[in-house]
């Protein structure tokens, strides 16, 4: 029989497990969509609604209920102030969880648990995190590996860049964003040739 146990346990201790998903609670108020294992992400998904609903009601006791559970004061304000506004007219289901498949290490089921009513900027911004999560991060190696013209040395290159991009401040982020694609073609290339 399978009567009361419905708790996922994940694995842990009481005390352990309440850490955790007060950890993800606060992650997730704070980024809107987290990467995270699916038993974790289901486990998530109760705490996270109950926590939206305290968050509804806006009085000091669901304040003070919900400090004693998230233990961080930057995520009360903004699940009170941020995330309860934008949920204000639906009447449950606050989050979604989608399957991504397994992860490569372990082969453990993972899944995106992150707020139905998300601004369109917060997805914009998620978005261009997963593309520099698949791309080399610092600028000196997208740099060192572009190509050099026979026309001009690569100083005079970067200081005409740099020229434009104090001329234009969308410049200088396009400039990063050619850097970024020629270093992820020239990974791929190499990557083929293996």
């Amino acid at each position: 029989m399978r009567h009361r146990s419905k708790t996922a346990k994940l694995k842990r201790n009481a005390s352990h497990r309440k850490a955790l998903l007060s950890n993800l609670a606060c992650s997730l108020i704070e980024h809107g969509r987290i990467k995270t294992t699916l038993g974790k992400a289901k486990a998530l998904r109760p705490v996270a609604e109950k926590l939206v609903t305290l968050a509804k009601r806006d009085d000091l006791h669901s304040r003070r209920l919900a400090s004693a559970y998230l233990h961080q004061k930057e995520m009360v304000k903004k699940l009170f102030s941020e995330v309860a506004p934008a949920n204000k007219e639906r009447q449950g289901g606050y989050c979604r969880i989608t399957k991504l498949g397994p992860r490569m290490s372990d082969s453990a089921p993972m899944a995106y648990i992150e707020w139905v009513d998300r601004p369109a900027a917060d997805e914009a911004e998620d978005l261009l995190a997963e593309v520099a999560e698949e791309k080399p991060t610092t600028k000196a190696k997208a740099t060192a590996e572009i190509p050099a013209t026979d026309e001009a040395s690569p100083e005079d290159t970067a200081t005409s860049d740099e020229a434009s991009a104090q001329q234009d401040p969308s410049a200088e982020a396009e400039l990063e964003v050619e850097a970024e694609e020629v270093v992820a073609d020239e990974a791929v290339e190499e990557e083929n040739k293996d």
